[in-house]
């Protein structure tokens, strides 16, 4: 019989994997032209009580934080620790977000050593096309390619609209104003580390039925599948219609995890509509006894010549003649693209309280040939605003014994709607050549330089910095009073 696991708040908070808490040291060095010379990585990740992905976020944290600059020296040190704590697992960013932290503070430091400003040093550091891209001996990272590149497009759009006039904000002379960036770049899950199957058919009133593993987790993807079928296949999203996670009915899917519901499941709908749309091809030519090289898919009907058959009259004659008009697609996610994303804030912090107010928040990302620009920037907003939560409120209190203090939303701060500034979102004009229609995956990665991004302009600001999240008052305070005074 079906089976449904209810957890309490408190067991929400014990019974769950957390995101894995680490200390992280960086050097690095730089000529006097700004070029760097070395990047040095030492990790200690609390994995908890089990080794829930203690390797693996471990890798995707050191290599793709480091990888992301150009640079001939680069060394990582990291190790992963069993403690009597909660267990860590996976969670959205995979590491990225703790080693960014550190990592991004480094460079703005080195920046500053220099006197080049952070978006200069880091146009002078960052990869580009051709540059390989860092792959640790054993890390199946050499199918991770350059599918398009928009890193450097959205430094320009960052920096731009961060120099554009912010409204005015009226403020005693209690408030410190900084700016502050961070960048990253994301690749999907591990090679061959997820399967997608796909599968369409022809429906008698002309329209199609896509079945996909995956399932929607509110991240736009049954829309993005249905949007990439239609243009395959010359019809309009409507006459699309989905299953989707359905055990009984649909292929398999690994799951709707590692940036994979656009990338991976979405190469599979790409495959078995274009699987399909040929065989309607074939199909129609039968039919109008032409070559099926000179058949195309227009307004839902295949034209042959100056003969047009309607999806609908092909599946009726299909179906006279006994015959399925049906198609399957397969992905695997190898070969992988990575996106780009940087992250701006200007922020105004009291020195009195260590009170933190977010003036202006911009995002820009590089995803590919965007599928749906408005969920993509709802997602990209998404990501920021859950990831100022971690960044600004939430902090899960352990004690000696490893036990979690404060298991209830009343001590727990998640933020609400009024604690989140509008964000600016920007997309970089690419077109991905590995992803479906040119798109590249979108989820995880808005969330990975927010933390970074505001620990920089909370730097700027104060001329402190402050190398823990959460950054709360309470923390802020004792090192704003020692500077500042009363």
């Amino acid at each position: 019989r079906p089976v449904k696991l209810e957890l309490t708040r408190e067991e929400q908070f014990i019974a769950t994997s957390t995101r894995h808490p680490m200390r992280i040291t960086v050097k690095a060095g730089a000529d006097k032209d700004g070029k760097l010379t070395a990047l040095q990585l030492d990790v200690l990740s609390n994995t908890g009580a089990y080794g829930n992905h203690a390797s693996p976020v471990l890798l995707h944290a050191c290599a793709e934080s480091i990888g992301v600059y150009s640079c001939p020296n680069k060394k990582v040190d990291a190790v992963a620790a069993y403690t009597n704590t909660v267990p860590s697992g996976a969670f959205r960013g995979y590491g990225l977000p703790q080693a960014l932290l550190a990592v991004e503070a480094a460079i703005d430091e080195l920046a500053k050593a220099l006197g080049i400003s952070p978006y200069e040093f880091r146009r002078r550091n960052i990869i580009k096309p051709g540059d390989p891209m860092l792959s640790p001996p054993g890390s199946g990272y050499t199918d991770v390619l350059y599918g398009s590149y928009g890193l450097d497009q959205c430094l320009d759009q960052v920096e731009r609209a961060m120099q554009a006039e912010t409204p005015k904000t009226e403020l005693s002379a209690d408030w410190l104003i900084g700016d502050g960036i961070a960048l990253t770049m994301i690749d999907t899950v591990p090679p061959d580390g997820h399967i997608a199957d796909a599968r369409i058919s022809l429906h008698e009133d002309g329209g199609f039925e896509l079945t996909v593993g995956t399932a929607e987790f509110g991240n736009g993807t049954s829309t993005v599948h249905r949007q990439i079928a239609a243009a395959a296949l010359a019809t309009t999203v409507d006459r699309i219609h989905l299953k989707q996670s359905d055990t009984a009915h649909g292929g398999h899917d690994t799951g709707a995890y590692g940036s994979t519901g656009t990338f991976v499941a979405g190469r599979a709908t790409q495959a078995a509509a274009e699987n399909l749309a040929n065989d309607l091809r074939i199909f129609a030519s039968t039919i109008t006894k032409t070559d099926p090289e000179t058949c195309a898919l227009e307004n839902d009907a295949v034209v042959c010549g100056k003969q047009r058959v309607s999806f609908a009259r092909l599946a009726e004659m299909a179906r006279a003649q006994g015959q399925a008009l049906a198609a399957s697609g397969t992905s695997t996610g190898t070969p992988r693209s990575v996106a780009f994303n940087v992250q701006g804030f200007r922020i105004a912090v009291n020195k009195g309280t260590g009170e933190i107010r977010i003036l202006k928040s911009v995002h820009a990302a590089d995803a590919g040939r965007v599928a749906n620009p408005m969920q993509c920037r709802g997602q990209i907003e998404g990501g920021v605003a859950q990831s100022l939560g971690a960044t600004l409120y939430e902090e899960m209190v352990i004690d000696e014994d490893g036990r979690v203090v404060n298991p209830k939303f009343r001590d727990y701060h998640l933020p609400s709607f009024a604690d989140i500034p509008r964000t600016e979102v920007f997309f970089a004009d690419t077109v991905d050549s590995l992803g479906p229609m040119g798109a590249k995956s979108m989820s995880e990665s808005p969330y990975n330089p927010v933390a970074a991004a505001l620990g920089n302009a909370l730097a700027d600001a104060t001329g402190i910095r402050f190398t823990a999240v959460p950054f709360k008052p309470d923390r802020l305070w004792p090192l704003l009073h020692e500077k500042f005074g009363s």
